[in-house]
């Protein structure tokens, strides 16, 4: 394979012409007097009312949008600090390169870095490139992102310098956050303008831990407001700041799922490496499915809450989201702040007939369930097909706005300087322009002031919730001696939020329409490997994940 920049051709094979190549990108890069920056066209609000009048035939109340462009986001911000972290990045470059990087691992990524095909600082840029070319036209554009880390590719070039023999896999690689997640360099806005100045004064704990591991942060992306704690009905991965995050498997067409929708949305498009979303009750395994991706919701505790903007001590989590299962575990592991060791590492199945799995009969309805159903039987895997009784959510609501009106201003009070320190205070912040800045309306806000429970009556919903929870699974996981229940989606986000259960989701095809789905394995808490190797292995088996058609490179440029 042939590659052409900056005047000079090179091939693949030699390291020497390649590393020449590198020298002059740094040489350019250096001598500020000589860059030559890369221009993008200046970016104008395109006229959206055809796009919301066709989006009123959805017979999707959630894909009928009132806005799609943010009226306060100016794209024109996000690209002039993508602009001046390019320096002599170029098209061709973009093009060269991308067979290196586009729909890659984290293994394959440090392997043409260790092999001096790429480096950080180039991978960096690339992903850079990509976000200002895509998310500017009008066409394409995914309202993924709401801000840049300007020091992103400083921090690459940093990274190329050093010569540790020892890294973790994330070693410089460039990961997205969801934007209630605190960073020093960004705002951290949970898509609200009322927290549209928050800077906060340190990172997240899991943020210092990527870092801790030398990770790149890229920048940070778009979400449904407050995690989708906002109004009731509405589009999902909607936010006041960042607009209306779009799917990339089909604009307009298909749910983004939420809450987590723009790291969904930005690690389908292929705007970095991977991204960090959050979940209380689906908001990974939801966007995940939708977006053809892999979601972990991992065990309640086991990555810290801290420094990021709450709605249930409960129930919420991080969790990593990734093109692929191997590249969840790294994410994973760094969040946590661990290094993969042999243990941690997604080890192969080798006799599933050892194995039994719950299958949901109510879901066998479902063509692509039953179709995973098939090949994992045909590997040789136990499969107890079972209805299992419902279980009841009573109060689930209330746990919710309990947890909200408390950890919000808990989090408000340590992380915030604004005037905004309540729930209150942002109901009434909202008021005031009711149309900038709830354009769907802000019930689920509006419920929790409404509620009045105390201390002790919210905690006896807690207790029964959890306990609710942890009843449902012990049909499968004692009754039954399953090793990990198979479901779809988010179908069971519920059950295992409340059970504090971990799960995990991986493509399973698409609908005639072309809609992703998910197959979601849920196992026992403190079970992620297990998750990583089952859904390792289906991932392997069925090989049915492809990228998203209209956001592949030779598409887009």
């Amino acid at each position: 394979m042939e590659f052409k920049s900056l005047g000079m051709k090179f091939i693949k094979s030699n390291q020497i012409k390649f590393l020449l190549f590198i020298a002059i990108c740094y040489m350019c890069m250096a001598c500020q007097e000589d860059v030559i920056y890369p221009e993008f066209e200046k970016w104008q609000p395109y006229n959206e009312s055809e796009r919301i009048e066709l989006s009123q035939q959805n017979e999707n109340q959630q894909l009928q949008y009132k806005l799609i462009q943010s009226p306060v986001l100016d794209k024109n911000e996000l690209i002039e600090v993508i602009r001046l972290q390019l320096g002599g990045f170029t098209k061709e470059m973009y093009l060269e390169l991308a067979p290196l990087i586009y729909e890659n691992s984290i293994s394959t990524l440090q392997q043409h870095i260790s092999d001096q095909k790429l480096s950080y600082t180039l991978l960096t840029q690339w992903y850079l490139y990509r976000i200002a070319i895509l998310e500017t036209d009008e066409t394409l554009g995914l309202n993924a992102i709401i801000s840049i880390n300007p020091n992103a590719v400083e921090q690459a070039r940093l990274l190329d310098k050093q010569t540790t023999e020892s890294k973790h896999p994330i070693y410089g690689m460039p990961i997205l956050l969801k934007d209630n997640i605190n960073t020093l360099a960004m705002k951290t806005t949970a898509g609200a303008l009322s927290l549209a100045g928050n800077q906060p004064k340190e990172d997240a704990t899991i943020v210092k831990n990527l870092k801790s591991h030398e990770a790149i942060i890229l920048g940070k992306v778009n979400l449904s407001e407050w995690a989708n704690f906002l109004c009731d009905g509405c589009p999902n991965g909607y936010s006041a700041v960042g607009g209306q995050t779009l799917n990339p498997y089909g604009i307009s067409k298909f749910d983004t799922g939420g809450s987590s929708s723009g790291s969904a949305v930005s690690v389908a498009a292929n705007y970095a490496v991977a991204a960090v979303g959050t979940e209380t009750s689906g908001s990974i395994l939801s966007p995940s499915s939708q977006q053809s991706l892999v979601g972990l919701k991992p065990t309640l505790g086991n990555l810290s809450q801290n420094g990021i903007v709450p709605i249930s001590s409960t129930l919420d989590t991080p969790g990593p989201i990734t093109r692929n299962v191997s590249d969840n575990a790294i994410l994973y592991a760094a969040m946590r702040n661990t290094k993969p060791t042999s243990e941690d590492k997604v080890q192969e199945i080798t006799n599933p007939s050892q194995l039994k799995l719950g299958v949901i009969q109510n879901f066998m309805q479902d063509s692509l369930y039953r179709n995973a159903i098939e090949l994992l039987k045909a590997e040789g895997f136990q499969l107890e097909v079972m209805e299992p009784k419902s279980m009841d959510f009573n109060g689930f609501l209330a746990l919710l706005n309990g947890d909200m009106k408390r950890d919000l201003a808990a989090y408000l009070k340590i992380h915030t300087e604004g005037s905004v320190k309540s729930v209150e205070d942002v109901v009434q912040f909202n008021s005031k322009d009711s149309l900038l800045n709830i354009p769907y309306g802000q019930a689920r806000l509006d419920g929790i002031l409404a509620q009045e429970l105390n201390d002790i009556e919210l905690d006896s919903i807690r207790q029964n919730l959890i306990s609710s929870g942890k009843t449902y699974f012990k049909q499968f996981f004692e009754t039954h001696q399953v090793d990990a229940v198979l479901s779809i989606n988010n179908y069971n986000a519920g059950q295992a939020a409340v059970a504090k259960y971990p799960a995990i989701t991986v493509s399973m095809g698409y609908s005639n329409a072309g809609e992703p789905k998910g197959l979601t394995f849920i196992a026992k808490p403190n079970q992620e490997q297990k998750l990583f190797q089952l859904a390792s292995f289906f991932e392997k088996l069925s090989a049915l994940r492809v990228p998203a058609k209209y956001y592949d490179v030779k598409k887009n440029n």
